[in-house]
């Protein structure tokens, strides 16, 4: 069995996988990964290997314990991965996007493949039939869009997202749910369109917290996979076992 550990901004994200199958997962705050890590390994006694992303935001004895009781795999732009990295600029690209990619190798292998991210940012990452990794786009997600006209503003209040009614908002409020809604969609909607473009053949993965909230309005074709980040660091971890 597999652990997957994936550090994010507030919260860590624990996973264990039987071959490739989630057997369970869970939302845990950062000061108690250890403590959660141990129930598993009561409940799931036969865990061996574990892969951690984000590691530079662990502390040291955590990552102490990891190195002790595990196989660990500290994922970075040298781990060894399963589709050829064309970014310019490897060092910088995000251990998410690493591993939606990957994921996209598990699933869609030898496809044109663009997967959405849509949490704290919204990514778009390409990898082709080729399985060569070209790179994407990154702008701010729906909770930073909110937050910055808050933020940025004298009056402007701070909301929570909302599907707005008409595409003409009558309020300050659903003028801004109409601002940022909308405008994530049709952001969306105008890459998706611009990649069908040049690649009829596309497949399209939709995924991150924001994932459900869009997957229902976006008038793409689309595959809405949550647990695809998860699945692409299990990927990476069986990639490395082999």
């Amino acid at each position: 069995m597999n652990l997957i550990i994936d550090i994010g901004n507030s919260f860590v994200k624990l996973a264990v996988f039987q071959g490739n199958e989630l057997v369970v997962k869970k939302n845990i705050k950062p000061d108690v990964i250890v403590k959660h890590i141990d129930i598993l390994r009561k409940e799931y006694n036969n865990i061996e290997k574990a892969i951690i992303s984000s590691v530079g935001k662990l502390k040291e004895k955590d990552l102490a314990y990891l190195k002790k009781n595990f196989d660990l795999i500290e994922l970075n732009s040298k781990t060894t991965v399963p589709f050829v990295n064309l970014y310019e600029t490897p060092n910088t690209l995000g251990l998410d996007r690493i591993a939606l990619v990957s994921a996209s190798m598990k699933h869609f292998p030898n496809n044109n493949v663009l997967i959405i991210d849509a949490g704290t940012c919204i990514t778009y990452d390409f990898v082709t039939a080729n399985n060569d990794y070209l790179g994407g786009a990154i702008s701010p997600g729906i909770s930073m869009r909110y937050k910055s006209l808050h933020n940025l503003t004298a009056n402007l209040p701070l909301l929570e997202k909302e599907i707005p009614e008409n595409i003409i908002g009558n309020s300050t409020n659903s003028s801004i749910h109409s601002g940022v809604i909308n405008g994530v969609l049709k952001e969306i909607d105008g890459n998706i369109e611009t990649y069908q473009q040049k690649y009829s053949d596309l497949t399209i993965i939709l995924t991150g917290g924001d994932a459900n909230f869009l997957s229902k309005q976006l008038k793409s074709s689309i595959f809405a996979n949550s647990n695809f980040l998860l699945e692409g660091l299990n990927y990476i971890l069986q990639f490395n076992s082999n």
